[in-house]
């Protein structure tokens, strides 16, 4: 990156390899979210089109304030990142607090979201690693340390799609969700992506390591295949009843033994991760997803405990009712299977229109809430108004009834009155509030998806992308350097956990890695095998393996033997030539599109005005 804050091309845009890497102080790191704020400020006093500055060619985010930016971070530019996004945030947060200036504030937040992508674009290779993943606090406004968080994760955190969906972004995030970078915990709760190839040799032995199945694409497959059995457990589990002669026997099958284990361990892995996000990350890194898994969870163990109150409870009515209701609530539990194919692209991208309609549904149920409560009091007045008191559920019930558009008149039709209360409840909520949510629906629907049918629609990308990337980094944030994934954990926490406390010296804490590996190796030594076989062979320098399983190989464009290219031999004789016309030569004529319009056209008014000033000195010197 250059210092340079010209309006002109900078004369290297990647000198970051001349700045040393610096890990600031938080009272520091403030001070410099303060004072990029306040270049915010100035360089958007008023509101502009965030469209505009999204532009590659933005004439508001020139390379000149990109330097600018990058001067004014002095000693520290690996942390401009972080601070602009979380700049940023702040920004977002007065324009959803302030109404009066919403417009000002998102477009300086899109303007931090901006410069933080531009500046990461300039930043060279072997420095992305350490700008994405350095974690960084900052003092907050009580005077207490913010967590720490990296640029990457503080991005997902904020949803930033524009910084996210970027080529560098995408490159640290695929490089994870491959394993070709591993995440190192270090000490003081900071972490490092480092590359896992410069460490093993290219041999079975050599990728049969067990922290291999914490990368988060095979952790995806391994919990895929899981699954799978899940299904089918709680598909047998649920048809118990039918394949029973007897439907009051007191004993647990094996079906239903596996699904409450599995459901045991899922709840357990679920707790433990919710337990580290919050001790060791922030609860902002919580989505939509996290709280239909909890609600997941507490439905089966719901179901469990019932079941087993039944088997417990003594006579055939409370037995039966009890073992009913537990099979009633077992038939709920479905919603998970949702997530497990959430890392391809179509799939994930319908969870989002999901959580995106439920995230707007919410205006709908909000007024439907307060209706509601109004129209039940009303109608239940009228019910009590002659002396005779129906059930509360009765009148809630034909208020579902007509809210789902199956009114029960009859109920009302001796009251003149309640009849008409409840034509008026049929009237709004079937023609006014579900046109309405049906509106709210088609929007989310076609911002969040219509990508599917057109991929050229504008964001719908980037949404996927950044979903893509929290499901990646969420997989690896929690500090666990040996994964055992459920149900696989309880013998973690039969086996493993208990010598976990009493590892005090650097002696013991080996030893319990060691032991940690020689039981991963044991367990999963068949997931393990296909994962080695896989990489050592993807690897290596077979021919037909780099055919089949290899990217294909164009070489470097920027080489200047693919630019002037010279022909072969047999062509050479004859006279024929490709490079007649040298690269050099072909590119002049193009137009420098690292620049808008308006850029171009100022910058030859200057040198057009520099022109007409020598040649006026010059008139003059002759007139003179």
């Amino acid at each position: 990156m250059s210092r340079s804050v010209g309006d002109g091309v900078p004369e290297d845009q990647t000198s970051l390899l001349s700045v040393q890497s610096v890990t600031p102080a938080p009272d520091t790191v403030t001070k410099l979210v303060r004072r990029l704020r306040a270049l915010t400020l100035k360089l958007l006093p008023v509101e502009v089109d965030p469209e505009v500055l999204k532009e590659p060619t933005s004439r508001v985010i020139t390379l000149g304030v990109i330097n600018a930016y990058i001067a004014a971070a002095g000693d520290f530019v690996e942390a401009l990142p972080y601070c602009l996004l979380r700049a940023r945030r702040e920004f977002m947060w007065e324009a959803n607090h302030n109404p009066a200036d919403y417009g000002e504030n998102f477009g300086r937040a899109v303007a931090c979201e901006v410069l933080a992508r531009k500046i990461i674009h300039q930043a060279p290779s072997d420095r992305l690693k350490s700008i994405m993943s350095t974690r960084f606090q900052i003092k907050e406004s009580d005077g207490d340390v913010s967590e720490m968080t990296s640029a990457l994760e503080l991005a997902i955190d904020s949803h930033c799609t524009i910084f996210l969906s970027s080529s560098e972004a995408q490159d640290v995030i695929n490089a994870l969700w491959c394993g070709q970078w591993v995440q190192q915990n270090k000490p003081g709760h900071d972490i490092d992506y480092i590359e896992f190839e410069k460490h093993r040799s290219h041999t079975l032995w050599g990728h049969l390591e067990p922290t291999r199945l914490s990368v988060p694409r095979y952790q995806n497959i391994f919990r895929i295949l899981i699954w799978f059995f899940f299904l089918l457990a709680y598909s047998q589990a649920v048809r118990e009843p039918l394949d029973r002669l007897d439907p009051h026997h007191p004993f647990l099958d094996a079906w239903e033994y596996t699904l409450y284990f599995m459901a045991f361990a899922f709840t357990l892995e679920d707790v433990h991760k919710i337990y580290k996000l919050l001790r060791f990350v922030t609860w902002r890194a919580f989505g939509f997803w996290n709280v239909v898994a909890a609600m997941t969870d507490a439905l089966l163990m719901t179901a469990f405990v019932l079941r087993i109150s039944g088997l417990l409870a003594t006579g055939d009515q409370p037995s039966a009712s009890l073992r009913l209701r537990s099979f009633q609530t077992l038939s709920f539990d479905f919603t998970e299977l949702i997530t497990v194919f959430d890392g391809y692209k179509y799939v994930g991208m319908m969870q989002i229109c999901v959580a995106r309609m439920l995230q707007e549904s919410g205006i709908f149920f909000a007024l439907l809430s307060v209706l509601g409560l109004g129209f039940a009091q009303g109608l239940y007045a009228l019910d009590m108004a002659d002396g005779q008191i129906d059930s509360a559920s009765s009148v809630v019930n034909v208020m579902i009834q007509s809210l789902l558009q199956a009114p029960d008149f009859g109920k009302f039709d001796v009251s003149t009155m309640g009849l008409t209360l409840y034509y008026l409840w049929t009237a709004i909520t079937v023609i006014i509030l579900l046109n309405v949510l049906i509106s709210l629906f088609s929007s989310a629907y076609d911002d969040a998806s219509a990508f599917i049918a057109s991929p050229v629609v504008e964001d719908a990308e980037a949404e996927f992308l950044a979903f893509f990337a929290g499901k990646t980094v969420g997989m690896i944030r929690a500090p666990d350097e040996f994964l055992y994934p459920a149900p696989f954990n309880m013998i973690e926490l039969l086996f493993i956990a208990p010598f976990e406390c009493v590892c005090l010296s650097s002696q013991m804490l080996q030893a319990y890695a060691a032991y940690n590996r020689f039981v991963m190796r044991v367990v999963f030594i068949v997931p393990l095998t296909v994962i080695a076989l896989y990489e050592s062979a993807n690897r290596s320098n077979n021919r037909w393996v780099q055919e089949w399983f290899g990217p294909e190989d164009n070489g470097d464009d920027s080489d200047p033997r693919h630019q002037d290219p010279e022909v072969s031999a047999v062509d050479a004789e004859q006279g024929h030539e490709i490079s007649r016309v040298k690269f050099e030569e072909l590119v002049k004529g193009f137009p420098n599109t690292m620049q808008s319009s308006e850029a171009t056209i100022l910058q030859e008014i200057r040198v057009l005005h520099d022109r007409i000033d020598v040649l006026m000195k010059k008139l003059d010197e002759k007139s003179g």
